[in-house]
């Protein structure tokens, strides 16, 4: 009984708190003296009140807008949407920043702010990728036009993880095919993962499931074109080792091409003996 009257006045004070500051929010939105409204609202931005600040900034635009003071009031309500992880909402309003005031001083911040808006819009890897490219383009953008800044690292940071983020999807398609049992498409897609990431510290992987996915292809092949497919096998293998020389996985890209080699040559001796017969 005792926690549950604590409980409830817990829930009268909360209540009582509550109805005190939506009491005192609104006396301040009636005021009509905008210097006031302004600290306030800043006010609430400093305690991370973002909708309460919002609110108020809104109300001051028409009369703060051409002043001195309206670059202030329109980068901070631009950062409000941003706390609110209202990303979309933000990026425009960082966009509109840049227009209105393109010589501030904060220009460069906030340039690097709308590029980064993109990249917390980065959807999940099973969705289309449409800002996570935006934000490599927005992010080189950046670094193009401000090859001085000290964000270069982090702008650069976040193009990797983009760069990683992409190849994984990739990835994950390539080997989707792959265990889908449609060989031929799984050594397109990796080869397409080794062109498209030329950078990968991984292009030995995909080079190995390249040669293991024509191997599995040339097998399930009619008799008429495996020669011709597991001849693939063993071009591929060759190109492997131009490629990666000093792999670990040298090996075993070249048990396939035994394996490929064996099985033109039984297919060649049974074509001949097949011809004698005749």
């Amino acid at each position: 009984m005792a926690f549950k009257r604590y409980i409830q006045a817990a829930l009268i004070v909360t209540l009582l708190l509550s109805i005190t500051s939506c009491s005192k929010f609104s006396k301040i939105q009636k005021s009509t003296d905008v210097e006031y409204k302004l600290k306030m609202a800043d006010e609430y931005y400093a305690k991370k009140k973002y909708k309460l600040a919002v609110q108020l900034y809104e109300e001051l635009f028409p009369a703060y807008k051409g002043s001195q003071k309206f670059e202030h009031l329109y980068y901070q309500y631009a950062y409000c949407y941003y706390y609110q992880h209202l990303y979309k909402d933000a990026e425009n309003l960082f966009k509109g920043y840049l227009e209105v005031f393109p010589t501030s001083s904060k220009a460069e911040e906030v340039d690097y702010m709308r590029a980064y808006c993109f990249y917390k819009q980065s959807p999940k890897l099973e969705l289309e990728q449409v800002n996570t490219i935006k934000a490599m383009n927005m992010m080189q953008t950046f670094i193009n036009t401000h090859p001085g800044s000290p964000r270069i690292k982090e702008a650069s940071d976040v193009i990797d993880k983009c760069y990683e983020k992409m190849e994984m999807k990739d990835y994950r398609s390539a080997h989707l095919y792959y265990n889908l049992g449609q060989y031929r498409a799984a050594a397109l897609a990796f080869s397409d993962l080794i062109n498209n990431f030329p950078t990968t510290t991984k292009g030995d992987e995909y080079k190995l499931m390249v040669v293991k996915s024509y191997y599995k292809f040339a097998q399930m092949s009619i008799p008429d074109k495996q020669v011709e497919r597991f001849e693939k096998v063993t071009g591929e293998y060759e190109d492997f080792i131009d490629r990666y020389p000093e792999s670990k996985l040298l090996k075993s890209a070249e048990e396939y091409s035994k394996l490929s080699k064996k099985q033109i040559n039984e297919i060649q001796h049974e074509q001949t003996a097949s011809s004698a017969k005749r």
